[in-house]
């Protein structure tokens, strides 16, 4: 049976964390706690399951404080666990399950990551994979009869546990601050946080942070060294703030820009938003909201693709007395909910 280290950064989590341990403590083999900076009954309640508490400043950079949880583990595997996930009964006992039987080649086990969509989060699907469990040491080993070389992607394993998030609250005005501070910092967005960025906004940004993100977007668009998906991703983002300030000039030159490039459902919706609502066409605005919904796909948030412009479309076929149409495209959306 292999060993486990559970590493976990906390900041002021009096509310979860004894809900998360007792979920999954007598699973590991030894517990981490590395605290950020809370003010409140944290560490006293953590104490309760494990001496190896840590304090870590905080440097605006969660990946440093990941890497001195992940410093201070010494067993076989760590488990990377965040305060507001649960493990329920089934899923502990398929977690033991695994922890008897993983083979010792495996590198990283992944398991679904499940109710993402509450709190407004940023992600398009209620449950998906994520690597949670990782082999603390590598061993590197040759591969191929011939042309022999070490193998160096991981080993990883595809379970079926299924963790699940409980937030008490949305952190995107938290992730939006990191964001913006790193702009601010001249730190330049590489392609994940580029998207993760552009999703959070379009998934659950306000006006405001729009208008903060637009510099930085606008320069990822003449950015030379920026991929195609990045720059419909700064379009999405330069779009969306043009059509917020009203500046409709700027707003159409992205616009084109985007649909020179393949277009997507969030260039569609907000063409759709500007025709019904800046001009009060909703003959035009039906048209762009079809084009979001079946001409297009979405590269940020799903709903642009499915949600926004099927309800739309109902709405205005009801309004247009077409109660036919109007039905067929409620059904679509009953079917997509659904799916979910």
């Amino acid at each position: 049976m292999i060993s486990i280290s559970l590493c976990m950064i906390v900041k002021n989590e009096e509310q979860v964390l004894s809900r998360c341990l007792d979920s999954i403590a007598d699973l590991m083999d030894e517990i981490i706690i590395v605290d950020t900076g809370s003010t409140d009954r944290t560490k006293e309640i953590a104490a309760r399951y494990t001496d190896r508490i840590y304090d870590f400043t905080w440097t605006g950079n969660f990946s440093d404080a990941r890497n001195f949880s992940f410093s201070k583990a010494t067993k076989d595997y760590i488990y990377c666990a965040d305060a507001d996930e649960v493990l329920d009964d089934e899923n502990h006992a398929k977690f033991l399950m695994l922890k008897k039987g993983l083979i010792p080649e495996i590198d990283i086990v992944q398991m679904y990551y499940d109710n993402q969509l509450s709190h407004n989060t940023i992600y398009n699907y209620d449950r998906e994979l994520r690597p949670k469990l990782y082999r603390r040491v590598r061993h590197f080993t040759w591969e191929n009869a011939i042309h022999e070389s070490v193998r160096v992607d991981p080993l990883i394993y595809d379970s079926d546990i299924v963790i699940t998030h409980r937030p008490t609250s949305n952190h995107k005005g938290r992730d939006l601050a990191a964001f913006r501070k790193m702009c601010r910092d001249n730190i330049r967005l590489n392609k994940k946080l580029h998207n993760l960025y552009a999703k959070e906004l379009m998934i659950a940004g306000e006006d405001q942070d729009f208008l903060d993100a637009y510099q930085t977007f606008a320069q990822s668009v003449v950015d030379s060294q920026r991929s195609a998906d990045e720059i419909l991703e700064a379009c999405c983002i330069c779009t969306k703030a043009n059509l917020i300030s009203k500046n409709y000039l700027e707003f159409f030159k992205y616009t084109t820009r985007a649909m020179a490039i393949g277009g997507c459902s969030e260039i569609c919706c907000q063409l759709a938003d500007y025709y019904q609502n800046a001009e009060h066409n909703e003959e035009e605005a039906a048209l762009w909201y079809y084009n979001a919904a079946f001409e297009t796909e979405s590269v940020l948030n799903l709903q642009c693709h499915t949600k926004i412009p099927l309800s739309a479309l109902a709405d205005i076929s009801t309004k247009n007395g077409d109660f036919e149409e109007a039905e067929h495209y409620r059904q679509l959306l009953a079917s997509d909910d659904s799916g979910k």
